[in-house]
């Protein structure tokens, strides 16, 4: 039977419905744009003069950890973001990433200006900037205040350990590739005697400019982690020793590692206390941050200028900063440490199995008070776990 042209319209309109709920339903269901670096604006002051580039990965959930990297010189946000290998983690285990960037307006070639004082004191210049940039990265990310964490190479190494000096409050712990304990210079002549030749200092001189960025603050410090080249012509080596004369100070441990562990590409892996400290040390390996391209759980980044294949620091620092997925960091098991020692107190101070504070000792790691710190009081220590002791056997 023929139907009235005015049914047929009323069919089709009918018809129609449902196919343009199921297109509105395609259209919202759609996925969003694949994520990016992205340059930010409008973050804040920015006295130092800094562009901020942030990478949120895809499903990134509420209160995510955050993590700021800090180019080298001749370097920028995108060859970081693109060599380093943090981003794979990023988008493996969900957090965001920062990428503060200097240019040669403000340094020649680029770098942060590590050395000079108002840069690098609290509530100033490229400090303060970095610091505006977590601000906002907490304020619009939803990611968790605290667990933010900060990494970088050369100069951008020598920024991360200023930002861990003069923003203790702010960091849960961070890493320095190829860089320069805190306030090593101030001025571009010491610069290069730094970088060229190394400054000596007692570890407790180094841990005061630390304390002195921010007076009176006592509050927890932040673990670091420290990287270093041991054919590295342009920082020599031994500014890697003393940024661990410098941190270990600070944090209240000895000099003396708690472990030592071979790890690939001839690194040696150095734990001082309770796994607060490590020190990295690359055989052979020149100026630059470390990586290992592959497809490996543990491999990560492109080999380029000042980016060397010999073994993946990001993924590394990922364990070291917590941000692993199924389960809580793995320690290195020591291999030389024995089961039990017994020893004066003043010898297993120096021996990094108990620390001093106000003339007595106390086992590392259990904080048990031993008596007085001195050649004349002993004891038995056992150790339990990397970097903790306990009294008696």
């Amino acid at each position: 039977m023929r139907r009235p042209s005015s049914v047929l319209a009323r069919l089709a309109r009918a018809a129609a419905v449902p196919i343009l709920a199921a297109a509105t339903l395609l259209a919202v269901a759609a996925p969003a744009r694949a994520a990016s670096l992205t340059q930010v604006t409008g973050f804040g002051s920015n006295p130092g003069n800094l562009a901020m580039y942030a990478y949120r990965p895809d499903g990134l959930p509420g209160n995510a950890p955050l993590v700021v990297a800090l180019h080298g010189c001749t370097q920028n946000a995108t060859g970081y973001y693109t060599n380093s290998g943090w981003k794979s983690y990023a988008d493996q285990r969900k957090f965001a990433l920062v990428f503060p960037q200097t240019s040669s307006a403000n340094a020649a070639n680029a770098c942060f200006n590590w050395f000079l004082t108002g840069d690098t004191a609290r509530g100033q210049g490229e400090a303060l900037s970095i610091k505006q940039m977590v601000d906002h990265a907490i304020a619009n990310y939803g990611t968790d205040a605290r667990r933010v964490y900060v990494t970088g190479l050369s100069a951008g190494g020598a920024m991360s350990a200023a930002m861990l000096a003069t923003y203790p409050d702010v960091f849960a712990a961070g890493s320095v590739a190829a860089g320069l304990p805190y306030r090593c210079a101030t001025s571009q002549a010491a610069a290069s005697t730094c970088m060229y030749s190394a400054v000596s200092k007692t570890p407790q001189q180094w841990g005061d400019l630390v304390r002195g960025a921010y007076p009176g603050y006592t509050g927890p410090r932040p673990r670091v982690a420290i990287w270093h080249g041991q054919s590295d012509a342009v920082v020599v080596p031994a500014n890697g020793t003393e940024l661990r004369d410098q941190f270990t100070n600070v944090l209240g441990v000895a000099t003396t590692p708690t472990s030592t562990t071979s790890l690939p590409a001839g690194t040696t892996l150095e734990v001082y206390g309770a796994d607060v400290v490590r020190l990295y040390k690359i055989a052979g390996m020149g100026h630059g941050l470390p990586v290992d391209p592959g497809s490996g759980a543990d491999q990560c980044g492109t080999a380029a200028a000042y980016f060397l294949d010999t073994i993946c620091s990001a993924y590394r620092d990922a364990l070291f900063f917590g941000l692993a997925t199924g389960g809580p960091t793995p320690t290195p098991t020591p291999t030389t440490a024995p089961v039990c020692v017994t020893a004066t107190n003043y010898a297993h101070v120096q021996a990094g199995r108990a620390y001093q504070s106000g003339g007595y000792a106390y086992a590392l790691g259990s904080d048990q008070r031993m008596g007085l710190y001195n050649t004349f009081n002993s004891a038995t220590l056992k150790q339990t776990a990397p970097g903790h002791w306990v009294i008696g056997c």
